[in-house]
């Protein structure tokens, strides 16, 4: 096998270090970071995470399949000495192979997309309210709303997505909370583009969506899925607060404005959460969607093995939702694998990348004893069973 030659190179240094802030500097190659990628759960050549930070420091690049492999889950960086931003890194390294059209095979479609359609889903931007063409959902009015739902591209267009932003209509329905939408007119968050390393891409996106939430007089937004409310949070100006909504669930909960007082089953029900990589790690958002869930009677929460900032990824982030993993080799399957072995009635997470990846694992295993939900679907079907009364 032919060795690959590296070349040094101090333009690829420099950019290296303006796109990441330098933060590949730090890491002192202990491999901690490739002994913890879940990679290494499913082939048998793992991911060398500690070869890419080298390069990093280095200033190499040979634009390697591998390093679309990543995920960004940030399992890396929790069990890191040093706390390096491991996936700034991926995603800086991956920026210098949009710049030399050295990217992943397909994924240049989905930036495309983004540019002509405002999501990456190569849906048309005249669809992205269908989801809620019976709901008769409210445009955003910043004197009468006290939130705008941000829905999000992946729950504007994706079938099984779209259950979960219905549901969590409902939800604000029942407790009451005024709020509107953007219909067509809300912007992509640009959280696939950003993961995919093209930032100066995602930044002209966040500028723009920024200048329409300014205009429409935005402060406090709810999402629908965790990769954006990472965007909004992480990566956008301060102007704006973001709130996922299993955190919003929680408050309503506290305040006393959302009643869970209906079983959702006759006999108790053993459900187990997922936590989404993006809520628990690089958020640390852990209790509020176990708070929801221990609202809801006749409910009995499980652990996994993985679970919290240790969550084990679902396979779906970094770009991977829109690139072929073969069967064998889905974090998914080992996942549900944890979940029948606690003997769970459900599998409840918060995030649409991990329904879709948790429930192609259910269906390709044949596992008939499983359901996997959604936090919301779950909170809707206790709602919807008992009333409001």
């Amino acid at each position: 096998m032919a060795e690959t030659q590296y070349i040094l190179n101090d333009q690829i240094w420099e950019q290296l270090l303006a796109l990441t802030d330098g933060t590949a500097a730090i890491c002192f190659q202990c491999g901690a970071c490739t002994a913890t990628c879940p990679w290494g759960l499913v082939r048998e050549e793992i991911l060398s995470v500690r070869g890419y930070m080298r390069q990093a420091q280095l200033g190499l690049h040979n634009g390697n399949e591998n390093l679309w492999l990543c995920t960004t889950c940030g399992q890396c960086q929790v069990d890191c000495p040093r706390d390096v931003n491991i996936p700034e890194v991926f995603r800086g390294l991956r920026y210098l192979s949009w710049e030399q059209n050295q990217p992943h095979g397909g994924l240049s479609t989905l930036l495309w997309s983004v540019y002509w359609n405002n999501n990456p889903w190569e849906q048309p931007p005249s669809q992205r309210n269908n989801w809620a063409k019976n709901l008769e959902l409210p445009d955003f009015d910043a004197q009468h709303h006290e939130i705008l739902y941000y829905v999000g591209c992946t729950a504007s267009y994706e079938t099984r997505a779209q259950k979960v932003a219905q549901a969590l209509v409902k939800i604000l329905r029942f407790a009451e909370v005024a709020f509107g939408t953007l219909g067509e007119l809300e912007p992509c968050s640009g959280e696939e583009v950003l993961s995919l390393g093209h930032k100066p891409y995602f930044q002209e996106i966040a500028q723009k969506a920024a200048t329409t939430f300014k205009e429409r007089g935005v402060t406090r937004l709810v999402t629908t899925d965790p990769h954006s409310y990472d965007a909004f949070k992480n990566h956008y100006p301060d102007s704006i607060q973001p709130v996922h909504y299993s955190q919003y669930l929680a408050e309503l909960i506290e305040d006393d404005r959302l009643h869970l007082k209906f079983n959702i089953n006759d006999t108790p029900v053993k459900i187990a959460f997922h936590d989404p990589c993006y809520l628990a790690r690089h958020n640390a958002e852990i209790e509020a969607p176990r708070r929801v869930l221990a609202a809801i009677p006749g409910v009995e929460i499980v652990e996994l093995m993985n679970t919290g900032v240790d969550t084990l990824c679902c396979g779906g982030g970094g770009g991977r939702m829109w690139i072929d993993t073969p069967p064998g080799e889905r974090f998914s399957n080992i996942r549900i694998s944890e979940a029948v072995e606690t003997g769970i009635d459900i599998l409840v997470t918060a995030c649409p990348y991990c329904i879709a990846c948790l429930e192609d694992s259910v269906k390709g295993q044949r596992i008939g004893n499983l359901a996997v939900m959604d936090l919301a679907e779950v909170v809707a079907m206790a709602l919807l069973q008992g009333g409001s009364s």
